[in-house]
């Protein structure tokens, strides 16, 4: 009695096995040197001041616009101690406690400049999941465009912690 598909059998699966293994690393190889192109290696050194990458949400109302969108950074922080290849620990003040120290380099951008004439923001509360809140602070102009059949109102906020153009 013999093998139901016979050495041929196993020399297609072999062959496709091998198939397979190739266009994985060609998959690989192309993604490994799309993201070599793009990433920048960032080095850090331990007393130097960087800035931490949190993210804005916004409590009930959500516009849609660049700025609002853009990424945002707190500090600067002095970084402590190095943790691992790619891991920082920062000192923070008693406010940001809750908060735990360790970063992951990506989340951390340089200090260029000296970080003892920065002044801090007063009253800005970060989360423990690195986001803050977005607070009106006060309504600029109010507006009410006329379309065919109804009428659409548009008011600009000044928010807090944005400068006067941030106004949306």
């Amino acid at each position: 009695m013999s093998f139901l598909g016979g050495p041929e059998l196993v020399h297609e699966v072999i062959e496709k096995i091998r198939v397979i293994r190739d266009r994985l690393r060609k998959a690989q190889s192309g993604k490994k040197s799309y993201d070599d192109v793009r990433r920048r290696d960032r080095e850090f050194d331990v007393h130097n001041w960087v800035y931490l990458k949190i993210s804005p949400i916004k409590g009930v109302v959500r516009f849609v616009e660049k700025e609002k969108l853009s990424l945002r950074f707190v500090g600067p922080y002095e970084i402590l101690r190095r943790v691992g290849k790619v891991a920082f620990e920062l000192y923070f003040p008693n406010d940001l406690a809750l908060v735990h120290p360790v970063f992951h380099v990506s989340m951390l951008k340089k200090c260029i400049g000296d970080p003892s004439t920065i002044v801090p923001l007063e009253g800005f509360e970060v989360k423990e999941n690195l986001v803050y809140e977005e607070v009106p602070v006060e309504m600029l102009d109010r507006q009410v465009k006329k379309l065919r059949n109804k009428d659409v109102s548009s008011v600009k906020v000044f928010w807090r912690n944005h400068l006067v153009k941030g106004t949306t």
